[in-house]
């Protein structure tokens, strides 16, 4: 299971985990993978806290950090909009509709203690670029951004530190534009994917930016929770893996216990692509909540970032009042997710879950070793191929 990308970051497996819980990060790294630290939801100010914690939870074991610098979100013309002329851009419908939704099911609002989450966060390349200040004074072995191509200066300001950069596209157009950035890592999220993704499934994705960026190496990402899904990605000429959905499921993510056992209980069936989260497609648990923004009576989702300005109130509330007798907030209350969601059925810490996809990558390999692709089983030469020997050296 080991590739160029373990000896690159110093990691045993190539398993990257991305997770906005510092626990999960931290228990991913110590355990042999990556640990990588989503950014988006932490102020500057709260982002170091979290560095500071990973610093000395991580046994000096390497991690990274996620961020989104936008290429394309309201005000970007502009050079970036302040937070509160962002605000003076959210129709008063689209409040008053978000309300209504809330009255239907019976969401109330926070009690005077508890904070509502910070609406604007880092929805946009000013705010990706303070983040990328603040985790450039800690010892991360990469810096990964999404939703477009990372500036310039911000990726040669990495590399000065001896970080690496990490890219995530969804298609193999977009992956040629993150290799002329410079970037080192290239990550092809297909559409399975949790998250923010395109319309291309990982089967076909993978290769396509395999051939589009060689020599860099690639990372596949969607679908991917199992271990004889990792031995895919690498058959597909990926070095590696990045997942996300997996690590919602493990002890170390103090998840919501009515949102964990929705995660439990949904099928491959259950997640959606759709724009009520940020206003760019980004596939979720299918809740009500989802199928209110999709509906017709739904005043339609906003540009990216007065979407999730618009409604960080609203999911506070439903997170906090999920439980709560006489509310249906429950039914509100959803994830970004992948479709791998389907196999999530038992919650386990991090160490068990990587221990289980080596395993069961070491079986899927010697499963094709044995076959030789006729189907006849040839266990001898398996097992050398899967050990390293060869005949001559035996």
């Amino acid at each position: 299971m080991r590739t160029r990308l373990c000896e690159l970051f110093g990691i045993d497996v190539p398993v990257f985990a991305f997770s906005y819980r510092r626990e999960v990060v931290a228990a991913v790294s110590r355990a042999g993978g990556m640990g990588v630290l989503g950014a988006l939801q932490f102020s500057p100010e709260q982002l170091e806290e979290e560095l500071c914690w990973l610093d000395a939870h991580v046994e000096g074991r390497p991690y990274g950090v996620d961020v989104v610098m936008p290429t394309r979100y309201e005000g970007a013309e502009r050079g970036g909009l302040s937070k509160d002329a962002l605000e003076l851009l959210i129709p008063e419908g689209h409040r008053r509709y978000v309300e209504e939704v809330l009255a239907r099911y019976e969401v109330p609002g926070l009690p005077p203690e508890v904070l509502s989450h910070e609406s604007l966060l880092g929805w946009s390349e000013a705010a990706g670029r303070s983040q990328v200040a603040v985790a450039l004074q800690h010892p991360i072995r990469l810096i990964a951004n999404a939703l477009g191509t990372p500036p310039r200066d911000v990726v040669d300001e990495a590399h000065r530190r001896g970080v690496q950069v990490v890219a995530l596209v969804g298609t193999a157009a977009h992956a040629r534009k993150q290799a002329e950035a410079g970037v080192d890592v290239v990550v092809a999220v297909g559409t399975e994917a949790g998250g923010h993704t395109g319309e291309i499934g990982t089967m076909v994705l993978v290769p396509e930016v395999v051939d589009a960026v060689h020599p860099i190496p690639v990372l596949a990402a969607g679908g991917i929770g199992r271990g004889r899904q990792i031995a895919a990605a690498l058959a597909l000429g990926a070095e590696g893996v990045w997942t996300g959905s997996l690590w919602l499921g493990v002890e170390e993510a103090h998840l919501n216990p009515v949102l964990r056992d929705k995660l439990l209980a949904a099928t491959s069936s259950d997640t959606v692509r759709s724009r009520s989260m940020s206003g760019k497609p980004a596939r979720q648990l299918k809740t009500a909540w989802t199928e209110a923004w999709d509906g017709a009576e739904s005043p339609g989702p906003l540009p990216m970032p007065l979407q999730f300005m618009l409604t960080a109130d609203a999911v506070t509330r439903m997170h906090h009042h999920a439980g709560t007798a006489g509310s249906r907030a429950h039914e509100l209350l959803g994830s970004p997710v992948g479709q791998i969601v389907g196999s999530l059925r038992e919650v386990r810490p991090v160490r068990a879950v990587l221990e289980s996809l080596e395993a069961e990558f070491r079986e899927s390999v010697l499963r094709v070793l044995e076959t030789g692709g006729t189907g006849e089983h040839h266990p001898d030469s398996a097992r050398r191929a899967a050990t390293g020997t060869r005949r001559g050296s035996e």
